[in-house]
């Protein structure tokens, strides 16, 4: 489905919680789009552009939908090329330009996590994260409905 705006006038039939938490594992993803964006600068990394993407994961519990930030910086090279390698477009010990226009639609593995934080309001919440991509030509096999 995809996303619009409504209008005033317009019937809505989700429920209040779609948000499906998945368990620790491997998964396969899809890329349903990425945007460009900046990272304004961290104890860690300083100011640069970033990929904002977002992974749909088809799981026994229902479609979960990841976001994920790639920042394009010296310092995160590799998480940039695992990623890549991951989507099938780097080959390991070749260089890469990046084919941002080809990422949307794209096929991968990954790992995921759970990670655990306080929000603002002193609360303790929970959301899935990326641990790690694998590359396309030697990540765990798996094909959807076989186990």
């Amino acid at each position: 489905m995809e996303e619009r705006e409504f209008s005033w006038d317009d019937t809505i039939t989700k429920d209040a919680s779609d948000y499906i938490m998945l368990s620790e594992g491997d998964y396969n993803f899809t890329v349903d789009s990425f945007e460009r964006g900046r990272h304004p600068g961290s104890e860690k990394l300083p100011p640069c552009n970033k990929a904002i993407l977002t992974l749909r994961i088809e799981a026994a519990e229902g479609t979960a939908r990841i976001t994920h930030n790639l920042f394009l910086h010296s310092k995160t090279e590799g998480m940039l090329s695992a990623f890549f390698a991951c989507i099938g477009q780097k080959k390991k010990g070749e260089p890469l330009k990046m084919n941002w226009g080809a990422v949307p639609g794209s096929t991968g593995r990954c790992k995921v996590g759970i990670h655990t934080y306080t929000n603002k309001d002193g609360e303790e919440r929970r959301s899935n994260d990326i641990k790690r991509f694998y590359p396309k030509e030697d990540g765990p096999a798996f094909k959807a409905g076989e186990f």
